[in-house]
């Protein structure tokens, strides 16, 4: 016969501890989306008051001159930057500059040049020529920044095009003639006698 008696270790209700669980969940959840809520309206607002009070961006102009920039050339230990300058428009253009900056080789630091256009007037339909001569060993690269126009350097709309093609290096084919030393059959070039440098 068994009797029965009462347990002495009485498991504690879980179902008390799961409700506090899932409910401590449930208030993260609602306060992690509360803050990206607020943080996402906080956004759109600064948004908004930014774009009103930028000026609205004007339209592109359409350009007025077409610049053609031509291959660096290179001249013994100089480099020759140049290139064409085309008013396509239907007034004159007057004082013109076109400006580059330019790479020093030493430290990667760009510097800005402008060159003054020859001739500075153009009439319509007419082509001005801007040269540089720089230091090869100087500088690493050049590239168009602006066209320029008048005393007050107004920065003015242009397309630009390549240039002139660098033309092909041409090399002189030099005869290098070798002297053959007389041996004798079975002989050394270098002897002890006859010491000779092996290359």
């Amino acid at each position: 016969m068994i009797d029965s008696q009462p347990e002495l270790f009485a498991q504690p209700k879980r179902s008390a501890s799961k409700i506090l669980a899932g409910v401590a969940a449930l208030v993260i959840t609602a306060l992690v989306f509360a803050g990206y809520a607020i943080l996402r309206k906080r956004h759109a607002q600064e948004s908004r008051s930014l774009a009103l009070s930028s000026p609205a961006a004007e339209p592109r102009k359409p350009p007025v001159a077409l610049v053609m920039v031509d291959e660096a050339l290179l001249q013994g230990s100089k480099t020759i930057i140049g290139g064409t300058v085309k008013n396509t428009s239907t007034e004159k253009l007057e004082g013109l500059s076109v400006e580059l900056e330019l790479k020093r080789r030493r430290d990667g630091i760009a510097e800005r040049q402008i060159l003054a256009l020859e001739p500075t007037h153009l009439e319509p339909e007419q082509e001005g020529r801007y040269s540089l001569e720089l230091k090869a060993q100087d500088y690493g690269s050049a590239r168009l920044v602006a066209l320029k126009a008048g005393p007050s350097m107004v920065s003015l709309p242009y397309a630009t095009a390549q240039g002139q093609r660098r033309p092909a290096e041409r090399f002189e084919p030099k005869t290098v003639k070798i002297e053959k030393r007389p041996s004798k059959p079975g002989g050394f070039l270098n002897t002890p006698d006859n010491p000779a440098r092996v290359p």
